[in-house]
């Protein structure tokens, strides 16, 4: 058996104590094996539909936060080059912290397991998961040129009436919370999806922890999709 130097072992502590330090609750989401198709990221998601993203395109509250962004829409050649780099910054924060980040197309999708962002049966915010709304919002304040839905989704488990109220109370909160930190609030939509929009069956526990969730979906304002808002 190979000897370990002293300066050898010193290295494997230090490595330890790296790997070890910043471990917060929330990040047992993150590290989960059952969460290890979700940890995927857009692969995932784009392979399987681990997302569902925008809902509320087409409807009043869409087409008017999307009008009512007009002044700042991004050139047209831009948008890629602008999403791209939104994205790229959103990955690097999200790291670590259950949240995958999905690229369909120019937009971009948040999905947030609601076993770290709420308490069970609750729609309140777990308060160890403010950091990492607190980078989400400063993104979002960086990247301005963009409409933002919030879409809380449940699980089928309890009434339809039930779960409908729980997922509005649920994105509701998330874009308060997103208000509070400096999001224009006229920029954000948020709708209550139910458990209407499963991504994994409800037939088990670890898919039906993948349903509960909130989406965040970020859609650049740009004039083509202020022209379809328009005449819409």
């Amino acid at each position: 058996m190979k000897r370990i130097t002293r300066s050898g072992f010193v290295a494997l502590l230090a490595a330890a104590a790296v790997a070890l330090a910043g471990c917060a609750p929330m990040q047992d989401m993150a590290t989960s094996p059952d969460k290890e198709k979700t940890r995927k990221g857009a692969g995932y998601g784009a392979a399987a539909g681990a997302v569902i993203g925008l809902l509320t395109g087409g409807n009043d509250k869409f087409e008017a936060a999307m009008i009512g962004a007009a002044a700042g829409a991004i050139a047209g050649g831009s948008v890629g080059y602008y999403m791209d780099k939104q994205e790229a910054k959103l990955r690097q924060q999200m790291a670590g912290t259950g949240v995958d980040v999905v690229r369909n197309g120019d937009n971009i999708t948040l999905d947030m397991p609601g076993g770290v962002t709420f308490a069970f049966n609750s729609s309140d915010l777990n308060s160890q998961f403010y950091p990492v709304l607190d980078k989400v919002a400063g993104t979002l304040g960086e990247y301005n040129k963009t409409v933002i839905e919030v879409a809380g989704h449940t699980d089928s488990v309890g009434s339809a009436t039930y779960n409908q109220q729980l997922s509005e109370k649920r994105a509701a909160s998330v874009a308060a919370y997103l208000s509070s930190r400096g999001v224009d609030r006229s920029r954000m939509v948020t709708v209550g999806a139910g458990k209407d929009h499963p991504v994994a069956s409800n037939e088990t526990e670890e898919g039906r922890a993948q349903n509960r969730r909130v989406e965040i979906t970020i859609v650049p304002v740009t004039q083509e999709n202020v022209q379809k808002a328009k005449s819409g």
